[in-house]
C-alpha cells in the first residue's frame, strides 16, 4: 500500500482527499484504486444514507454496504436488497469487500487495509486512519438485507498512553464525531491560533499520550498545520 501523507484527524477537502489517490471518489466504497489504496467514505451524521456505526470508542467501524444504483424508472434503493453482483455477473463493491473479508477469515490473504475519511460537513472530510477489513456478512435490516463490513484501527500511528490512570481507555484515542462537529462549530472551522482555514488539523489539548481525552470537546482544537507541528506533545 502506498505511503500517504496524512495522519488521523486532519481535516481535507474532497479535492484534498482526491488528490493522493489520483481520481474522483465518487462513491463511498472503493476497492483497490490505481494505487491498489482500498478507500471508504463513511458518515455520521444525521440524515446519513447509511446506518455506518463506530464501537469500541472509534477503534472498530461497522459499515453498512451500498444499495443498487437509483433509476429513475427503478425501485427505491431503500426498499431492496443489497446485492453484490452487477449486472453483467461481476462482483459490484460490496462483492469485492466481501470476498476479501472471506479471504481474511480462511486465512488465505492478510486482512484488507482500508483508509477511512469521515464526512463532517459538506465539502470538509477528516481522515480517520488506517484500518483492517476483518468481517463481513449479510443481516436484515428492517424489509430488506443489507452487507455489513466490520474494519478495526490500526494502531501503527499512535503512541503508547504514558499515564498510569487505568480509567483511560485504549480505544478512547479516536475522537468521536459529535465531538469533530462541536469543535468544528465552536471553533468556526479555523486555526485556533491564526484563524488560518487550510492545512487544519483536530488536535489534544493534553495530549492522547500524557492521557488526555479524546471524548470531551473542551480538550479538542483545531489548529493549523504550523501550529500542530509547533506543539507536537507539549501541554501548553
Amino acid at each position: 500500500m502506498a505511503s500517504l501523507a496524512l495522519r488521523p484527524g486532519d481535516v481535507v477537502s474532497y479535492l484534498e482527499m482526491c488528490s493522493p489517490f489520483g481520481v474522483n471518489l465518487q462513491r463511498g466504497m472503493n476497492f483497490r484504486l490505481r494505487n491498489s489504496e482500498s478507500i471508504i467514505l463513511m458518515s455520521l451524521r444525521p440524515g446519513a444514507p447509511y446506518q455506518d456505526r463506530v464501537e469500541q470508542g472509534g477503534k472498530v467501524i461497522v459499515y453498512e454496504g451500498h444499495d443498487i444504483p437509483k433509476t429513475r424508472s427503478g425501485p427505491d434503493p431503500k426498499t431492496v436488497d443489497q446485492q453484490e453482483l452487477q449486472p453483467n455477473g461481476a462482483l459490484n463493491q460490496n462483492g469485492l469487500f466481501i470476498a476479501a473479508a472471506k479471504q481474511f477469515k480462511e486465512r488465505k490473504q492478510a486482512a484488507e487495509r482500508v483508509r477511512v475519511f469521515e464526512k463532517i460537513r459538506d465539502g470538509i472530510w477528516v481522515y480517520n486512519g488506517l484500518f483492517d477489513l476483518i468481517d463481513g456478512w449479510r443481516e436484515n435490516a428492517g424489509k430488506r438485507v443489507v452487507y455489513k463490513f466490520k474494519l478495526q484501527l490500526v494502531d501503527e500511528a499512535y503512541p503508547t498512553i504514558q499515564s498510569d490512570d487505568r480509567s483511560i481507555s485504549d480505544h478512547d484515542r479516536v475522537i468521536p464525531t459529535a465531538v469533530k462537529l462541536e469543535v468544528w462549530k465552536r471553533d468556526r472551522g479555523a486555526c485556533v491560533k491564526c484563524g488560518s482555514k487550510q492545512n487544519l488539523h483536530f488536535d489534544h489539548i493534553i495530549p492522547y499520550s500524557l492521557g488526555g481525552s479524546s471524548k470531551d470537546a473542551v480538550n479538542i482544537q483545531i489548529l493549523c498545520g504550523k501550529h500542530n507541528v509547533a506543539k507536537r506533545d507539549k501541554i501548553e
